[in-house]
């Protein structure tokens, strides 16, 4: 897995040249621009809105009282770590409902990308069918809402694993390779649907090759440390580097 975990980084360094030799920027960065929009518009509004929830919360179990009649420093330390691990998870679970609404939004213009990094690299043109864009539309969102499904579920079992002192320290790491996982799995899907592989032959596939999911999701979120620009160039160059880590794959 690990090797191909490195195929799926080293796709992404890939995607950036093969996108600037076929000048492929206007599929770029007007999507890319939506979806910065979108991102900065949700996490103001889900930072502001899970600091109320999580304030609430802690009052309304009473722990900071109880807290302040034990006077126990290492309790306070747990209670704090356990207090930013919870509010690490619910970043992840947000941007979870988030990334899938724009994966559906998206879905369109992603199988159209990856369609033309296939054309590209095959040196043919996949002929243009309304039917099919639709097909391709449909599946995604499925896909999407069935991958959305399985999410919440590890989510809210890795959020009840947060509350456990210590061990709930590695929630977030768990949390983080879920959606990478998840992430690179629609990524991936386009590519897999252009062979002709069902839904469920598709699952099937990329649960085989889990490197490549979480390779690719883990670029994915690693290019959002970068402000304005890792956030426009993120979701495009996800689906062409999808792309390429699975003709790679194919090839070797």
């Amino acid at each position: 897995m690990l090797k191909e975990i490195i195929i799926a980084i080293e796709s992404y360094f890939k995607a950036h040249q093969f996108i600037r030799q076929h000048n492929l920027w206007k599929w770029i960065i007007i999507p890319g621009i939506l979806y910065m929009i979108l991102f900065i518009a949700g996490m103001y509004f889900f930072l502001s809105s899970s600091n109320s929830a999580v304030n609430y919360l802690s009052n309304l179990i009473g722990i900071d009282t109880w807290l302040q009649e034990q006077k126990n420093p290492f309790l306070n330390f747990l209670f704090v770590m356990g207090n930013i691990m919870v509010r690490l998870l619910l970043i992840f679970f947000y941007f979870s409902f988030f990334k899938f609404a724009f994966l559906i939004i998206g879905s369109p213009l992603f199988a159209y990308l990856s369609e033309k990094t296939e054309s590209i690299l095959e040196g043919r043109d996949f002929p243009f069918s309304l039917p099919q864009l639709m097909k391709d539309i449909i599946r995604g969102i499925r896909l999407a809402l069935r991958n959305l499904l399985w999410q919440t579920v590890y989510t809210i079992s890795i959020l009840i694993l947060s509350f456990i002192p210590v061990l709930g320290w590695v929630s977030p790491m768990l949390s983080l390779f879920t959606e990478c996982y998840y992430y690179g799995f629609s990524m991936m899907d386009y590519s897999c649907e252009r062979r002709k592989m069902s839904p469920q032959e598709s699952v099937r596939f990329i649960s085989d090759h889990k490197g490549l999911a979480i390779g690719n999701g883990l670029m994915f979120y690693l290019m959002h440390a970068v402000p304005i620009l890792g956030w426009i160039l993120a979701p495009t160059y996800a689906v062409v580097a999808a792309t390429l880590s699975l003709r790679q794959l194919e090839n070797k």
